[in-house]
């Protein structure tokens, strides 16, 4: 008997969840719960993150946590519970099946079936935002080689656990070449370990595109945080509803299940939503944990439902339903057909003995690091770039000189064009003449020749070689 948490959470939260509970129940899953309270009403007691430390307590003690959808209020600076328990458990792996159902729910890609797994702790849901000047605001976008590492060897795990044969990475590296490079450079590294999977790579929006209009040619997809957000759920529509879908949490000591779906406060309690997402979490939960033969069991009875044409009105498609019925009603249904197994809808087996292989992570031998130079960003409302130089060019030191001048990561300074639109956020790029070196009490020399001049420096970034080769963007247009 394995004991895990549950959470009924908001909007139609606690109807999906009673209806999978009785599922699972059903279904002889070897389950014991213990229930916490998470989402509005811990948010509004004045709880900013949704959730008490005692619930925090159970979650970490139990491992495994079925989660259903919560409302976050808007305002009042509450923070997302699904990123703080993503990121305080260490969930590092988002896991998104998207498989097509047709003919039962209707789709454009009848034969679509692949799986999204998407970096779940950073990129640029770090969070990490600044607004330094009147007119720009910034978020750092942070890529870190545990992260990339971590994430594309569970792609290549999950394919190869799965029997899938092809893995595809999408990245934006032909822009973001340090960060989306990184992701980019580690997925061929480890594609190279696994030579019996097919490997590929896709610029994202091409990407994004051939997966809207050609989802058959993909089978396992790799990505980072932002570009897996918005596809999966992309993915998810277009096998027919988002409202089918699950998704997987999964970490090295902890892993969260849920519907990818919202809280749908507008059709709660009414009896007329959807169990279908949080019910593909609660399959790929009893997988996690060992109760394969169960989930299999459950899963093949939800299609056999779903071909038998007993559909909720999400999916209700006139000449293909044959009963529209409600959420407990669904769930009756899927119980009888415990069993049964679907003609049309390719009825699944899940592997009980294949075990993925995902070590910890090993840091490589430092790089040797070398100090190139100092990016100082500025805030100024005057004129020109070649105006705001002259005046920048004052706190030079004799061996330490201002390079070059960005505005939005565009070079305007020297030779900027004039059509160039600026701001008021400057870059100022330092750079030590040939053959000299720059050290750290020189950069803050630089510094107290700013306060002299009282130019307004909002942050500093040190450029860095790592191994003699440069790890920091040029300006466009050098």
């Amino acid at each position: 008997m394995r004991r895990i948490t549950i959470a009924r959470g908001d909007g139609i939260g606690p109807e999906i969840m009673e209806a999978t509970l009785s599922i699972l129940k059903a279904a002889g899953a070897q389950l014991e719960y213990d229930e916490i309270e998470i989402g509005e009403k811990v948010y509004l007691s004045g709880n900013t993150s949704g959730i008490a430390p005692a619930a925090w307590d159970i979650i970490r003690r139990n491992k495994i946590f079925l989660k259903s959808p919560i409302t976050t209020p808007q305002g009042g600076g509450y923070k997302s519970l699904n990123v703080s328990t993503r990121k305080f458990l260490g969930l590092y792996s988002n896991v998104r099946p998207c498989r097509s159902l047709h003919p039962f729910v209707s789709t454009k890609h009848p034969v679509m079936d692949l799986v999204i797994i998407r970096e779940n702790e950073e990129d640029l849901y770090a969070g990490i935002e600044h607004q330094q000047t009147d007119e720009v605001v910034q978020c750092l976008k942070l890529i870190s080689r545990p992260g990339c590492e971590k994430i594309i060897r569970y792609a290549f795990e999950y394919a190869k656990q799965q029997n899938r044969k092809k893995v595809t990475c999408f990245s934006k590296d032909n822009i973001m070449k340090q960060t989306d490079g990184l992701f980019h450079q580690v997925f061929n590294e480890i594609a190279a370990e696994y030579p019996d999977i097919q490997n590929e790579h896709w610029i994202v929006d091409i990407g994004a595109a051939m997966l809207a209009d050609t989802p058959e040619a993909f089978d396992v997809i790799v990505m980072q945080n932002l570009y897996g957000d918005m596809l999966s759920d992309v993915a998810a529509q277009i096998t027919g509803s988002v409202g089918l879908a699950g998704s997987a949490n999964i970490g090295e000591e902890c892993a969260m299940f849920e519907a990818i779906h919202g809280s749908a406060p507008r059709i709660a309690g009414q009896n007329i939503a959807n169990p279908s997402g949080l019910l593909q979490g609660a399959i790929m939960m009893l997988n996690h944990i060992g109760q394969s033969t169960v989930a299999a069991s459950i899963q093949n009875a939800w299609l056999k439902t779903l071909e038998d044409g007993i559909h909720t009105p999400d999916i209700f498609k006139e000449g293909i339903t044959k009963q529209k019925v409600g959420t407990k009603e669904f769930a009756s249904a899927i119980i009888q057909n415990l069993g049964k197994k679907s003609a049309v809808l390719k009825p699944v087996s899940y592997a009980t003995d294949t075990k993925m292989n995902l070590p910890k992570y090993v840091p490589k031998p430092p790089a040797a690091k070398e100090l190139d130079g100092v990016d100082i960003f500025v805030h100024w409302r005057g004129g020109t770039p070649d105006e705001l130089a002259q005046i920048v060019k004052k706190i030079e030191l004799p061996a330490i000189q201002l390079s070059m001048i960005t505005n939005r990561g565009i070079k305007v300074w020297p030779e900027g064009f004039p059509e160039t639109f600026c701001t008021d956020h400057w870059r100022c790029r330092f750079k030590p003449i040939a053959g000299a070196k720059l050290d750290k009490k020189q950069i803050i020399q630089l510094l107290e020749n700013a306060l002299a001049q009282d130019i307004d420096v909002i942050k500093t970034e040190n450029l860095y070689t790592f191994d003699g080769v440069p790890r920091y963007s040029l300006g466009q247009g050098q």
